[in-house]
């Protein structure tokens, strides 16, 4: 809806109502739409196990000048999770500078995307930070027409569930806006928040929320006077709403003991005990948050001195969490290897073009190895925006060729699936080798330590939130 519409009727007949929803997709790029529906797709159905959007009806209507203000728990799926749920506009982003510097293709393909690339002392330098002054100029001409721009405070991800610290660039970005025409339009400021059941991996979920519109317009006469002031009241309401949203661990120095207490069968037993569906995403979140306060206001450091033992030990057998939740018997380990020979030959099938569409994107987010929150980005980008189309087109002529063409768009209709078969297959894989490990710490006795030592954790942690399992 655009800003002239809060002074139409408040009745509109639909062939009203249908040209101004055409109004709005012409102005979104048709190559733009359709690259998006065919990221959306790819992403929501292959990539996500479950995604899940909390409080779109606080998105405010197209044409509204907004600045999204969000978390960073992630890389490129943040800027997807909001993408993906405001389908009426073309959103902008700031985004870091340096991707724009890996060619003058990317580029020019990311500008057209409606990225704006930010600069930042800590990675591209005190120079270039001055590079800025041009793309928060186009930020705020696009939010004084009415558009819709997504800003990241924390200036980068965030490889863990805290809340880093804000810079103040997105509000001094949205009150130049307004000051630019006078302060006669209502700048709005939404707060939003990322979360993910797991950061890595395919079948994991997604969950986007977003708060309550914050208005400028409030504080213009005290920005006028003292924009300092009005920045950080208005920043300090944004950071409120986004902390109460998301899942902030503050005890950062025990986080990886915090952490595995709530990933693990623990945090889903305590989930049930709060009457909690442990398998829905956004009611785990608030019980993952009530788990962790209660953490906070007690004396633990007994239990976060016995769980990072444990967590070493686990390192040391080179097991994880779900080992102590699965039978590592030698009939079961037989019965799990016949599986995976009988599904060998499928997956033999399935390599082509499976195996190429990962290691090649593997290959590009290992050169990016100081920065691990990379390696989903470059998954779902080079993954789904080249190597995947370009190895369809392949197939395509190929079998084509050889068989029909009936056959050839069922094939490579199916690649997607192969790719996520495959993806399951090497994780299971994984876990039959686990198994093995498993056997070898069983017959030293240390397995049977390591359970021992969780069984007291999860009793610790049971005194401490006071809970029947």
């Amino acid at each position: 809806m655009s800003v002239l519409a809060v002074f139409l009727p408040l009745k509109m007949n639909s062939k009203t109502m249908e040209n101004t929803s055409q109004a709005k997709r012409k102005n979104i790029p048709f190559l733009y739409r359709v690259l998006r529906r065919y990221v959306k797709f790819m992403v929501e159905t292959f990539y996500y196990k479950k995604t899940y959007c909390i409080g779109s009806e606080n998105i405010p209507a197209d044409g509204t000048p907004t600045v999204i203000a969000s978390n960073h728990q992630n890389a490129l799926n943040d800027a997807l999770g909001i993408m993906m749920n405001i389908m009426d506009r073309k959103v902008r982003f700031m985004v870091r500078a340096d991707i724009f510097a890996v060619s003058k293709g990317i580029h020019d393909f990311l500008i057209w995307l409606g990225l704006l690339p930010a600069y930042r002392i800590d990675f591209e330098g005190e120079a270039a930070v001055a590079n800025n002054g041009v793309s928060f100029k186009e930020a705020e001409d696009a939010i004084r027409e009415g558009n819709t721009v997504t800003i990241y405070p924390e200036a980068g991800h965030q490889d863990k569930h805290w809340l880093g610290t804000f810079t103040y660039g997105y509000t001094k970005m949205a009150f130049e806006a307004a000051e630019a025409d006078g302060f006669t339009k209502d700048v709005k400021i939404l707060p939003a928040c990322n979360h993910y059941s797991d950061y890595f991996g395919l079948g994991t979920e997604m969950l986007v929320r977003f708060g309550t519109p914050i208005s400028l317009q409030p504080y213009y006469e005290l920005y006028k006077e003292k924009p300092r002031t009005a920045q950080r009241q208005v920043n300090k309401a944004v950071r409120e709403q986004i902390d109460a949203m998301m899942l902030n661990v503050k005890d950062v120095e025990h986080y990886r003991q915090i952490d595995y207490i709530r990933t693990s069968a623990f945090g889903r037993r305590y989930a049930q005990s709060q009457g909690i569906d442990p398998d829905n995403l956004p009611q785990r979140l608030e019980s993952d948050k009530k788990l962790v306060d209660t953490l906070a206001q007690a004396d633990t450091q007994e239990l976060y001195d016995d769980t990072q033992q444990l967590l070493d030990d686990m390192e040391a057998a080179k097991i994880t969490e779900k080992s102590f939740q699965r039978s590592h018997s030698l009939p079961m380990i037989a019965l799990r290897c016949l599986g995976l020979l009988a599904l060998l030959p499928v997956a033999a099938f399935c390599l082509w073009p499976s195996f190429f569409v990962y290691w090649i994107a593997e290959y590009f987010s290992r050169k990016k190895k100081d920065d691990v929150m990379l390696r989903s980005s470059f998954l779902i980008a080079i993954s789904v925006l080249v190597t995947l189309p370009l190895f369809s087109l392949i197939s395509l002529i190929v079998v084509w060729a050889k068989c029909s063409f009936l056959a050839a768009i069922i094939y490579v209709a199916l690649f997607p699936a192969f790719y996520v078969f495959e993806w399951h297959y090497n994780r299971w894989c994984k876990d039959f080798f686990e198994d093995i490990r498993c056997r070898k710490a069983e017959r030293k006795g240390l397995f049977a330590k390591m359970v021992a030592l969780r069984e007291k954790i999860f009793n610790k942690a049971k005194e401490i939130c006071q809970i029947e399992l």
